[in-house]
């Protein structure tokens, strides 16, 4: 009986029940231009439950010349994604915020206006939009401003993505005036042809860590699951080059694997329409099963409240081919 139970029991257990936070939902991204999803790609979806996808609708470049923003590479979508929230994501480069000559009513318009033409065309109902931008403090200012104007025009909820050093360095760089932010949790290194994997190096995150739980605005994640080759010649980089396929090379009489991350080109010879000349270095920087529940870990012990989602980067048949069916429930439940 319930009565015979010690009082300090039924309160830990009362309390330790009151404080198991639901996992985080799994959410993707999707970044290629034309939106059509494969068999196994409509499978990862389904399997795991996905209810939303952050789509990116194009990016916002500036040319100097005329003092005009422009959009770049928009989205075309050939199949309809009517079974999913669709958070329309629009990257706008830095030098953008960058310019003194930046007229910032104007690019909330236009950014607001062809977000509602692509909507319109394809008959999707939008709940929230992401701006995408690495904004530095030189920069700071502009991206600022364009966010209030941005929010204050729009009645969606509005996220930005939010990199580990504005983080750290929130004091400075500033917090934008958003519903919530989403942590990139990759990209962390450089790419050179001498370091670790800049996609992801546990030693460098772990000097941003702790500076999350200092953090005031609600933060959902981003985590990796894509990789690429670096492409070095005479010791210096030349090329990114995306979707290499490790097995594919070793299978390739014209490379040889040097070391566990590099393969040497042997002859000089074309290969998915690159030129790979003799002693040319492809660097492969790629995220393990355990990477990723690495990564899960130790941003579970650094929030101080569970992220409501995992966004993967990116969805594409070539990145989930690379992991186990369950790998995205592992990494939710890491949480």
């Amino acid at each position: 009986m319930i009565k015979n139970i010690p009082f300090l029991l039924i309160t830990t257990l009362l309390f330790s029940s009151c404080s198991k936070e639901e996992k985080p939902a799994i959410a993707f991204y999707y970044w290629r231009t034309i939106f059509k999803l494969s068999s196994l790609e409509k499978e990862t979806l389904v399997n795991n439950n996905v209810q939303k996808l952050y789509i990116r609708y194009f990016d916002v470049d500036f040319d100097q010349k005329t003092n005009e923003c422009f959009p770049l590479a928009p989205i075309h979508f050939n199949d309809k994604p009517s079974n999913f929230s669709v958070v329309p994501v629009i990257y706008i480069k830095n030098r953008v915020m960058l310019s003194n000559k930046l007229n910032i009513p104007d690019l909330v318009k236009k950014i607001n206006d062809y977000i509602g033409q692509i909507n319109t065309k394809n008959k999707i109902e939008i709940h929230e939009i992401q701006i995408d931008c690495d904004w530095t403090l030189a920069s700071k200012d502009n991206y600022l401003k364009f966010i209030d104007l941005f929010k204050k025009s729009n009645k969606t909820l509005l996220s930005a993505t939010i990199r580990l050093h504005q983080v750290k360095y929130f004091e400075k760089t500033k917090i934008p005036n958003v519903d919530k932010g989403v942590l990139m949790y990759y990209n962390m290194g450089k790419i050179a042809p001498d370091s670790l994997n800049s996609i992801y190096d546990k030693n460098l995150a772990d000097n941003y860590l702790k500076s999350l739980k200092k953090y005031p605005l609600p933060l959902d994640v981003a985590l990796p699951i894509f990789s690429w080759a670096i492409h070095i010649r005479n010791g210096r980089v030349i090329a990114l080059k995306n979707k290499i396929n490790v097995a594919d090379l070793k299978n390739d009489a014209n490379f040889v694997q040097k070391t566990t991350n590099n393969f040497q080109v042997l002859n000089s010879n074309y290969k998915n329409s690159t030129f790979f000349k003799k002693d040319d270095i492809l660097k492969i920087e790629q995220i393990s099963h355990e990477n990723l529940l690495q990564m899960a870990s130790d941003l579970n012990e650094n929030f101080n409240n569970n992220p409501k989602e995992v966004i993967f980067y990116d969805l594409d048949q070539f990145n989930i081919q690379q992991y186990e069916k369950d790998i995205f429930a592992k990494v939710s439940a890491g949480f």
